[in-house]
């Protein structure tokens, strides 16, 4: 049987995350790739084909909305992990802590004294006109002050290896149930090696995640809902199994309704009050009372309810105002302003359409530059521009002259890589990383993450919805050699 081996892989023109420049695996890769090289081809994908099927069996599937066809998808599962020193891992800490208890400072004085424009950190006409600063949350004072609780934040690597926060998610981030399931499964796939690596456990996400919100409430103990828009709704198999995981209600709107200004959902036995939602429905759509009038997904009076202190959302309606991608480029001001303390994990540099030099430099260099919408995400609204043609390239510069506060630029970063198996051979594929931090009484991360592979040769679009899929990521622990 033939075995496997990394002669052909093609290390030069990228940072890739198991070989250096010379070829030479690094120190945390080198007891899996011993392992790996013991195994033949036709066993390694019996696992793969393995993976598969178990993915399909557990129902990880999602749907994409722009797909007419309505297909059931995996988000692929490539069984070969990437693997973290634990090294760099504390260093990531450091820095998603620093930038999360930033960005809850920030959330939070911008509804309140919003000291940071009148300081004028941040042009007070960037957060004015952000679709996703809502003025009905002007005053409002979660519990702890705390307005994110549950943080995706992508991170990737460029072509030194240093690692960069290329953006946050603070409203509703997905991906953590594929996180653990992703686990579980190659932990069956190599079970001898997580012993011998000294991974970090990430099994313990779930009861993280049940204490953080029953911190949240006085109420003991508390009723927690996990709130859905539905089955049709893409990210829904996380719903019901972070729901299942914590031992939680998963409801829709319309099984919750608000009487005196409390919460209640509908049971068999009648009606029993709740205390804690896990909300998985965008802001405009949870109370059509206040936001989208016309919003079947929502529950009327439940933002009312949440004024007067009698449940608690999370995250907190209003945070999606830092995930614009325009405030993205002030994060490094915002950091300094609210801790007095310089950025950890830098930013890529980014350009902003809304300002004239900034515009003038990416219509000029749109060829060069990628291009994003700051409301959008799941890789839409997205221009990559040495891959785009004349046409398309035109037709964005069409859109910044129109709209420019909708756009920014950032240059293409060459994402690090990682050894992903393909059909006959394993090649390089480009990765990003979402961690997953929990923010109740303290910040806690997950030694683990999500890592987003983009499955097509060459492409840097990692998004499950573009055909990327996702491996294991397996954090070391420091006591190991590295």
């Amino acid at each position: 049987m033939q075995k496997i081996n990394f002669d052909s892989y093609e290390t030069t023109g990228f940072f890739d995350e198991m070989f250096d420049g010379d070829k030479k695996v690094r120190d945390h890769y080198s007891l899996f790739k011993d392992r790996l090289e013991k195994i033949n081809w036709k066993k390694l994908n019996f696992l793969q084909h393995s993976t598969d099927r178990a993915q399909l069996s557990l129902g990880m599937t999602f749907n994409v909305y722009s797909d007419n066809q309505g297909i059931e998808r995996i988000l692929h599962l490539d069984i070969i992990p990437r693997i973290i020193s634990g090294e760099d891992w504390d260093f990531l800490e450091r820095g998603l802590t620093q930038r999360i208890r930033a960005l809850n400072m920030f959330i939070d004085d911008l509804y309140n004294d919003q000291k940071v424009l009148k300081d004028k950190i941040i042009p007070k006409e960037m957060i004015l006109s952000s679709e996703t600063y809502l003025k009905q949350c002007i005053g409002l004072k979660p519990p702890e002050n705390i307005w994110s609780h549950i943080t995706g934040t992508d991170l990737i690597r460029g072509g030194d290896g240093k690692y960069f926060v290329l953006e946050d998610n603070l409203r509703c981030p997905s991906g953590v149930s594929y996180m653990l399931e992703n686990r579980e499964i190659l932990k069956r796939t190599f079970p001898e090696l997580f012993e011998k690596l000294q991974v970090r456990p990430i099994y313990n996400y779930s009861h993280y995640l049940r204490d953080m919100l029953e911190s949240l409430t006085p109420v003991t103990p508390a009723s927690i809902a996990v709130l859905s828009p539905g089955t049709y709704n893409s990210a829904y198999f996380e719903h019901a199994y972070l729901a299942q995981q914590m031992g939680a209600e998963l409801v829709e709107g319309r099984d919750l309704v608000v009487k005196d200004d409390f919460v209640y959902m509908t049971t068999t036995k009648g009606l029993q009050r709740v205390d804690v939602i896990y909300r998985r429905v965008d802001d405009d759509f949870i109370d059509p009372e206040v936001f989208n009038k016309g919003s079947l997904l929502g529950t009327p009076g439940l933002f009312r309810a949440y004024q007067k202190h009698n449940v608690v959302l999370v995250n907190a309606p209003g945070t999606g105002v830092a995930d614009d991608k325009a405030v993205y480029a002030y994060i490094p001001r915002i950091i300094k302003y609210y801790l007095g303390e310089d950025i950890l994990l830098p930013n890529v540099q980014t350009y902003i359409c809304a300002e004239e030099k900034d515009c003038k430099y990416v219509i000029e260099n749109i060829h060069n530059l990628v291009i994003k919408q700051t409301d959008a995400s799941g890789g839409y609204g997205m221009l990559i521009g040495p891959k785009s043609t004349k046409k398309e390239q035109a037709e964005f510069v069409a859109k910044i002259k129109h709209n420019p506060r909708k756009y920014i630029a950032q240059p293409v970063i060459n994402l690090s890589r990682v050894p992903t198996l393909t059909e006959g051979s394993i090649e390089g594929r480009h990765v990003d990383l979402r961690p997953y931090v929990l923010y109740g009484k303290e910040i806690k991360i997950i030694p683990g993450a999500l890592t987003r592979v983009a499955l097509k040769k060459g492409s840097l679009v990692v998004n499950s919805s573009q055909g990327g899929g996702s491996k294991d990521t397996w954090v070391l622990d420091n006591n190991l050699k590295e």
